[in-house]
Formats: C-alpha cells, structure tokens, sequence
C-alpha cells in the first residue's frame, strides 16, 4: 500500500523549521507512483510539454507505463536525464535569451524532487524571501517594501552577476547535505546539475548553474541564496542599534514655547488674552509641522531593512552613506567567499532614498512631504513624509508599447511624442482575438503595476494601445478608424459581437474599468501561517482515465496512452475524436494505442 503523497509530503513539513534536522530515506519516496501522479496533475496543462525534448518526444502519448519505466531506473540508479535541448528567445532589450527545454519525463521526475524540497525547505526560509515561493510574488516583495522601509535614508540595489549561471555545484550540494542526509538522493539532483545542454547537436556538460529550464532550478536557487537570507538577518541584528530617534531639536523647541503658552491660558480669565494665546499656539503647531519630529541626523539610531526577489534585492539603510558602502563590500565578500558568487558593480548602487532606486521594474523612494491631515483624534500629522513611494515610470509604458510594436515616436520641437501604431502582425487574426489580445495585455500590465502609487498614470499606456487596436481593426478591413469606432462602439463601450457554439451570441468588450490602485492582504505576508501542504481533488483524475484502462474514443480495453494538444482552438472539430475534445472542453483524450497512432497518421475519422 503506496503512502499518501500528502501525508508524505506533510510529515517532512513538520521538520522544515528545524534547522538541526537530517531528513533521511528521501530517495525512496521516489519510487512511490502516486507522488508521479500529482506531479502530472501539476505540469501537465503548460504548453512547453508539446515542445520536443533532446529525446524528440513531448508529453503527448504519456503513460503510466512511463511511471513505472522511471521507478525501475531509479530503483536501480540507472537512471540519467537527457540533457536540455538548448534554444533562443528574444530579450527586451533586443538580445537572445538562452532557454533550455528538458525532456518530459525528466521534467515530471523533477516535479517530484521539487515537492519534496518544498516540504523540507519552504517552512525554513525567511520571510524577506520572494522569488518562486508559494503566494508569493514581485507585488509581495513591492508591498513588504512599502510597508517596512519607512524613513529609509539610502537604498542598495543588489544584482548578483549571472546568478543562474554561476552557481558553483560544490557549494550547493554541501548546502543541500547540511538538512539532507540521504547520498542517493543528493547524487540524482548532482546528476541533473551534471546533465548539460545541446545546442545545434553538440553536447555541452555543465560546470556550474542550475538545470537549464529546470522544474527544481528555482527552488534549488532560494535554498543557495537562502545562507544569504541568513547572513543579512544575522547582519541586521549586529547593525541595528536605538529604540527610537531623538526629537528634532527645532521641535524640541517649539514644544517648548507652546508649553509656555498652554501654562499661560490655563492661568489667563481674559477672553482677549485666551483668544490672543489660543491663536498662537495653532500658530505654533503649524509652523511645527514643517519639521520632522525626528532628529534625522541622529547617529545613535541606525536600521536595515532587506527584501529580494530571485537574484534582485533591495536593502533600506537608516544611517550614513559610509555605513552603505561597508554594507556593500561586506556582501560582495561574504558572496565570494560562502557563495562564490559575485556582485555586479554597475547594477549594484548606492542610491539616496530621496532619489529613485529600481526594484522589479518600479521606481522606488521616500516621499518628501509637508502635506498634513487631521488624526483619528483630530491632531494635524504629516502622515505623508518619508514614507515609500512606488512609482510606475512613463520609460516603463514607453518599453512595453515599443515591446508590443504599438507605438512609434516623433519628435516635435526637440520632444517626444507618442503616437498609436497599428500592429500589421495581428491582421490575419480574427477578431475576437485581436480585441483578446489587447485585453490580456492591458490586464497583464496593469496587474504588475497594479500598487504603484501612481497606477491611474497607467491610463496613458492605455489610450495608446486603445487606438492601436482601433488602426489594427481599420488596416485588416482597409477602412478608417473612424468607421471602425463608429461599427463597434456603442454608449461608449467598444464591443466584438460573436457567436458561441451553441448558437448564442455574444459581445466581447474593451476592457474600460480604469486602473485604480489596489491593495494585497497583508496575509501574503504574514510569515506565521501555518506551513502545510494540501492537494486538492484527491488522486489526479488525468491518471483515473488512464487506470481506467478504456479508450474515450472506440471503447477497446487497453493500456492506454494520453493524447495531447497545445491548444483547445488548434483542433478544427472535423472528427469525432477532436469534438469530444472540444466538447468536454479538455486538451487531452485517453486513447488506445491503435487510435493513437491513427490520429497522429491523420486516419482517425
């Protein structure tokens, strides 16, 4: 009888937090089929599995044959992953981005050792730790800056050069044994750390790095920077030193003179005299607000806050500039020497908080503000002042429309001006997705940017791609623009009309519902949830349909194999087997090998 992979998968969670901890006979959890089975439910539906391997195979024709194949390998440590077929894919900033596409079953396998890792590490990692973690993302990272960072004097923007790349083998695996007693399983992530790329069918091994597109590489990578994570907690605690600022003298002596005038009013009868102090001392709290209350020259009080993301992190300093550089050189020598890594000098700055720092794609600073408004007890505060701000900056919307090929710029009078470009690209799409398109886009951008404190400048990023799709709509029917807002606008509200299958028609509409700012939950960071690990829907029903052991399409009793395809809309609907697809609305059908192989010989009706 196979474990339950929650039970499993909870009974290591319930040792993550314990740092002395050795978790042993991990390898074996290996050769449980269940564990393959989520795995599968997990990964199955990402449209990289139907791109081919090194091995030329994708997930489609998938089986639970391939399972117990892969239990066997391991049992005997025969197994070896392929190594990952290595293609390009363009950058923002025009360059070729190296990707590497594993091979699927090597894909589920690490599916399962991420699990695992998950389990044991997830519990024992800090909480200023963002990247790839569960609920947790760039906007996580954003909002604890916003809320923590207050009063910052100086910001350090950390950038780790070629962090994925340069992760030194040796180092992790000596990390890895730290918690993890367990050489066969420890010798398997080596394997995959070892398993290199090909590129134009040359094998290159890999020295340093993790899995290239590797399932575990993002977990493999927090568990590295993980001793970092570490060491700036440590760091913290020594640098950190006050309770509090000392009060700004300037205030210390307008306290002064209005505790002078407030003894004078109790003591004063005359309602002249009142009237004349009582006005001096709102006089008095005025001029006062244009002061800190803190003396922010105080060398007494110094703090360090740090948040990263991935390879990218931001540290907040209440000090000197001296105190940033000696933060700074004490981290390149701490990276050298534990970590073998190095910090990028060029990227790596020393910026004062007043001015703009860059931190996952937003501007970041301290507000300087005078602005004042009456507390819940009626007290005027500048509530605003030397509080985070995070801006979205028009270099931002001026990339991604340039990105989207939905912008071109003149210049007038020595000044840019924007103008909304047709994207010749999208006129063989139809029209519903044109207008889909350019929804998910807006969406996509607003949703990243969505806590900027500035988020309804994104309204400007908006009115260009609006008038962008109208130019694209207006080029596919060579006709003008204004015909086509005349067509399809309608009490404001630009709409595509369509039919569904069912014969029911429809209207798909230009998102227009303005890009307020939003707020997270502050239970995204909350670092005292409790750490388990819950697998909805029980055993993946992917898996059922293959235990089932009968073909959806003729009904033959067989072991069956998994018919996939990338997208629903790719199937025509010209065949019995593909309107089952669509109509149950799945991208996969459970067939037997005979059927298979008709479909893909195109011979199955």
């Amino acid at each position: 009888m196979k474990r339950n992979p929650e039970k499993i998968l909870n009974s290591l969670t319930q040792h993550s937090s314990d740092l002395a901890y050795k978790f042993e006979r991990l390898y074996r959890i290996l050769f449980n089929e269940e564990m393959y089975y989520i795995a599968y439910q997990s990964i199955y539906a990402k449209q990289g599995n139907m791109t081919k391997g090194v091995d030329g195979k994708t997930i489609d024709g998938f089986s639970i044959s391939h399972i117990e194949r892969l239990i066997g390998m391991l049992k005997d440590e025969t197994y070896q992953p392929n190594p990952s077929q290595r293609v390009y894919i363009p950058k923002k900033n025009g360059k070729m981005r190296p990707l590497g596409i594993p091979s699927f079953i090597d894909k589920l396998l690490q599916e399962v050792i991420k699990m695992i890792l998950e389990a044991i590490y997830e519990g024992s990692f800090e909480n200023f730790s963002h990247g790839f973690r569960p609920q947790r993302s760039p906007q996580t990272a954003l909002w604890s800056i916003q809320k923590t960072f207050n009063s910052t004097k100086w910001f350090i923007e950390g950038d780790i050069k070629g962090f994925f790349d340069n992760i030194d083998h040796e180092v992790l695996i000596a990390i890895l044994s730290e918690r993890i007693s367990d050489m066969r399983f420890l010798r398997l992530i080596r394997k995959f750390l070892n398993a290199g790329y090909v590129e134009d069918w040359v094998f290159h091994k890999s020295y340093s790095g993790t899995p290239q597109g590797g399932i575990i590489s993002p977990i493999l990578a927090n568990i590295y920077l993980d001793k970092f994570d570490k060491y700036i907690k440590e760091y913290t605690e020594k640098f950190n030193k006050g309770k509090r600022r000392k009060e700004n003298p300037i205030v210390k002596r307008f306290g002064q003179r209005k505790a002078k005038l407030v003894a004078k009013l109790k003591k004063s009868t005359d309602k002249t005299e009142r009237k004349r102090l009582s006005m001096q001392i709102k006089e008095i709290v005025r001029e006062r607000l244009n002061y800190p209350a803190s003396d922010e020259m105080d060398a007494t009080m110094k703090r360090l806050k740090y948040v990263r993301y991935a390879d990218d992190f931001l540290i907040g300093v209440i000090g000197s500039k001296e105190d940033c550089i000696k933060i700074k050189k004490d981290i390149k020598q701490f990276m050298a020497d534990k970590l073998k890594l190095e910090l990028s000098d060029e990227k790596t700055l020393i910026t004062n908080a007043r001015k703009h720092a860059k931190f996952l794609g937003y501007d970041v600073f301290v507000r300087k503000s005078n602005d004042t408004h009456r507390d819940k007890n009626g007290h005027l505060t500048r509530s605003l002042d030397h509080k985070i701000v995070l801006y979205v900056t028009t270099e931002v919307m001026r990339k991604k429309l340039l990105e989207y090929d939905a912008l071109k710029i003149i210049v007038k009078n020595g000044k840019e001006v924007w103008k909304p470009k047709g994207r010749t690209y999208m006129r063989c799409l139809d029209d519903l997705e044109i207008i889909s398109q350019y929804n998910s886009e807006i969406m996509g951008f607003y949703n990243f940017y969505s806590i900027a404190n500035n988020s309804p400048v994104i309204d400007s990023f908006y009115n260009i791609m609006e008038y962008s799709m109208y130019k694209t709509y207006a080029a596919k029917y060579s006709t003008s623009k204004k015909k086509i807002i005349a067509k399809y606008k309608k009490n404001g509200v630009f709409a595509i009309p369509y039919t569904n299958k069912r014969g029911y028609e429809f209207r798909r509409e230009f998102y227009d519902k303005g890009f307020k700012r939003k707020e997270l939950p502050n239970r995204y960071l909350d670092d005292r949830l409790p750490n388990t690990i819950a697998i909805t829907g029980g055993r993946n029903g992917l898996i059922k349909r293959l235990q089932a052991r009968v073909c959806e399409n003729c009904g033959a009793t067989d072991n069956l194999e998994m018919h996939h395809v990338r997208k629903l809309k790719d199937l025509k609907g010209k065949s019995d087997w593909d309107i089952k697809m669509i109509s149950r609305k799945r991208k996969t059908l459970a067939v037997c090998s005979v059927c298979h192989h008709k479909i893909h010989a195109g011979k199955l009706d």
